[in-house]
């Protein structure tokens, strides 16, 4: 469409289109779609030779994973219909839901370190994993949008308020530690995108850059806590053997040499070595699609952690530049719907969902590149893993709610809207923007707000509305001055 037209012509058409009203829909839409079909291939590319191997059947990774995906479509699809006033109300009864997971998680793994103790009835933990008979879920992800929910819900009431430390540290904060303990104790990965969560949800909600200072070095204190757990059986460590996490740092700041490296098969280096080698073997057009050799059982985790490195070696540059260029586009649009939407908790919710899959998708692709240290995430959309691509798509259907709620966005589709068929099938139309279908909600108790913060009496002040008595009084000498 923009072929024959200058550089300058093709500028002003791109322009044309963004300015759409319902472009970030579409954007949203595109972006995350392309991510999930590169995924499903990615993930039968990456699983076929060693499900065949075990199984005889090389679709059964893919097979699991689709099932995933259409759960997570529906999902996406649930969520796209709610209003933001479901939202808010879910962000309480979700955070519930995964602390009580985390800790009935963290239990169960104490348990069998310390006494042995496999399962109690039908729970059984397996690291990251929360088994309940044949169903298994990651608490981590689901609090990952319970995180946003909750978080954009009470920042968004306390709104000016967050000047001060007292507002600002009462509840998010001990809510976050708490987080960030029963997470990071086994997942160092996952509290580094509910760190990120946090961050985009201060720096949406204007805190001041002091504040992130201070916060940088809480959470770089706490990291290296997290570091030194692993030697008393943090995650994946055991107690008396080498701390992991420690290897993983020492081998990003002091990378041994590969074939040491390889021949040793030393903690925290292997699968770098074999990441790079994937990478180079890529070269810019790749090898082929399902003609990577390290997923031979060259590459562990490369279903998961490590899928972009086989990306690297069947794809290519070309390959990896589509992802990041894909990823790219979902940046923006997550901003762009935060910038655009009117309501404080659409716009820190939004910028939330962004931070938190696109720190995800840096954090791994920097841990697979050796352009960060390795910390064992998957790759949204791309990763095999069922909860995670399933709150994932719910998190980017409640980014498509938020969307369709633009002012110009509602505005065109109330102008033109889709069949009835349409709207009870797919989505109901948004509000228009400045309509209340009940009362706004009372604001705030004065006491959620520091005294010093509030006004001062005044007897000259007038109230708002209120006009002033403008009875003629006094002497015409005195009228007149």
């Amino acid at each position: 469409m923009l072929a024959g037209l200058g550089p300058a012509g093709g500028l002003a058409a791109l322009r044309g289109l963004l300015a759409r009203p319902l472009t970030s829909y579409y954007l949203l839409l595109s972006s995350a779609g392309l991510l999930l079909l590169i995924g499903l291939t990615m993930v039968f590319s990456a699983t076929s030779v060693r499900d065949y191997a075990e199984a005889g059947d090389a679709a059964a990774s893919v097979t699991k994973q689709a099932i995933f995906a259409v759960i997570g479509i529906v999902a996406f699809w649930a969520c796209q219909r709610l209003p933001a006033t479901t939202f808010r109300s879910l962000g309480r009864p979700l955070l519930g839901a995964a602390v009580v997971l985390l800790l009935v998680l963290n239990l169960l793994v104490a348990l069998e370190a310390l006494f042995g103790l496999e399962s109690l009835g039908p729970l059984r933990a397996d690291l990251l994993w929360l088994y309940l008979g044949p169903i298994q879920v990651q608490p981590a992800e689901l609090a990952k949008l319970a995180l946003v929910l909750w978080g954009a819900y009470v920042i968004a009431r306390k709104g000016a308020a967050l000047g001060w430390w007292k507002e600002l540290a009462t509840p998010l904060f001990p809510v976050v530690g708490l987080l960030f303990v029963l997470v990071g104790y086994n997942d160092l990965g996952s509290m580094l995108c509910l760190l990120a969560i946090v961050v985009g949800l201060l720096w949406a909600a204007g805190v001041r850059l002091r504040v992130f200072a201070a916060l940088s070095a809480v959470g770089l204190v706490g990291v290296g806590l997290l570091i030194a757990v692993a030697s008393l059986g943090a995650g994946s460590g055991a107690r008396g053997q080498e701390n992991y996490r420690l290897a993983r740092l020492t081998s990003f700041l002091d990378t041994p040499d590969p074939k040491v490296c390889v021949e040793q098969a030393l903690e925290g280096c292997w699968q770098m070595v074999q990441a790079r080698n994937a990478i180079e073997h890529g070269g810019w057009f790749g090898v082929g699609l399902g003609k990577s050799s390290v997923k031979f059982g060259w590459l562990p985790a490369a279903h998961n952690d490590f899928i972009f490195a086989v990306i690297a070696e069947e794809l290519g540059v070309v390959g990896c530049t589509v992802i990041l260029v894909l990823f790219a586009v979902l940046a923006y649009t997550g901003l762009r719907i935060a910038r655009r939407v009117a309501d404080p908790f659409r716009r820190l919710a939004a910028t939330a969902v962004t931070a938190w899959l696109v720190g995800q998708a840096v954090i791994n692709i920097g841990g697979v590149t050796k352009l960060l240290p390795l910390t064992g995430v998957p790759l949204p959309f791309i990763s095999d893993g069922g909860s995670a691509l399933v709150v994932t798509l719910a998190a980017v259907g409640m980014l498509a709610s938020f969307a369709r709620a633009e002012p110009d966005a509602a505005r065109a589709l109330h102008a033109r809207p889709p069949a009835r068929w349409v709207r009870l099938v797919w989505a109901p139309l948004p509000p228009l923007p400045g309509a209340r279908s009940r009362p706004a909600s009372p604001p705030a108790a004065p006491g959620s707000v520091p005294r010093a913060r509030g006004r001062r009496p005044d007897d000259q002040a007038v109230p708002r509305g209120v006009r002033q008595d403008r009875t003629r009084g006094g002497s015409a000498s005195e009228r007149r001055r």
